[in-house]
């Protein structure tokens, strides 16, 4: 099974007496299992609008969306899934533990299955000692944190993360690559954006580039290294040209 398939997509806004706009343009990619794949593009690209699509929350002016080979909006499709919003919110009068487990009692756990898995995700985000604390007390990187263990609580197949690394410190990136990597070698697949590259760079298995709702570039980390000064470089010349510079140089 193919955890995301995408299909000459389409995502149009409509507007009162002005022509629709279009922030997603005719986007096809595909990502395997156990990858972890980074989506990029600058601010309006489209990122978050394909990613709306992908949960089902935006409806599709046309193309085709699959997860594991259901489409989107899928009852099983979705039970496979663990979703990290851009922004997350959750009720400041809530502690992270009670956060999760109302999400957990909303997916239909309970009992000492739901509070040993809550306890477990809590120190593998590194907030064990904040569990019942109340949210409204928590920094944006503990609410983050609070965030990442929401989407990993129903043990999901795939993960879809909008800037999955805002708000936390150096020590609290590193310690999201090292649990993303941990997912990865359980067969989970990772699907995020980010506008940070060297995180990017230092966790991806390969990139797409997005821009003005197309798909520019599709490349695996590991070709980049080697063929260009940094991801960084590359990414900024590929956005402000619209095209790939190494489909450029090898013409």
């Amino acid at each position: 099974m193919t955890p995301i398939l995408v299909e000459n997509l389409v995502i149009e806004y409509k507007r009162a007496f002005r022509k629709p706009i279009r922030a997603v343009n005719s986007l096809s990619f595909q990502v395997g299992k156990a990858e972890i794949v980074g989506f990029l593009g600058v601010n309006g690209a489209g990122k978050t609008s394909t990613i709306k699509g992908l949960m089902g929350f935006q409806p599709l002016t046309s193309g085709a969306i699959q997860i594991f080979d259901l489409p989107v909006g899928n009852v099983e499709a979705r039970s496979k899934i663990g979703f990290l919003p851009e922004t997350a919110t959750y009720s400041p009068y809530l502690t992270p533990f009670e956060t999760l487990r109302l999400y957990g009692q909303l997916n239909g756990l309970s009992g000492k299955t739901l509070r040993h898995r809550i306890e477990a995700l809590l120190e593998e985000v590194g907030i064990s000692d904040r569990a019942r604390t109340l949210n409204r007390q928590l920094s944006k990187g503990m609410l983050q944190r609070v965030g990442i263990a929401q989407a990993l609580l129903c043990e999901p197949r795939l993960l879809i993360m909008d800037e999955m690394s805002s708000g936390l410190d150096p020590v609290g990136r590193r310690d999201l690559r090292d649990l993303m990597q941990r997912q990865r070698s359980n067969g989970v697949t990772v699907f995020f954006s980010s506008h940070d590259i060297s995180e990017v760079e230092s966790l991806c298995d390969r990139i797409l580039v997005i821009h003005q709702g197309r798909l520019i570039a599709e490349r695996t980390v590991s070709e980049l290294r080697g063929r260009v000064r940094s991801v960084e470089d590359y990414f900024i010349a590929m956005v402000q040209s619209g095209v790939d510079p190494l489909c450029e140089a090898a013409a």
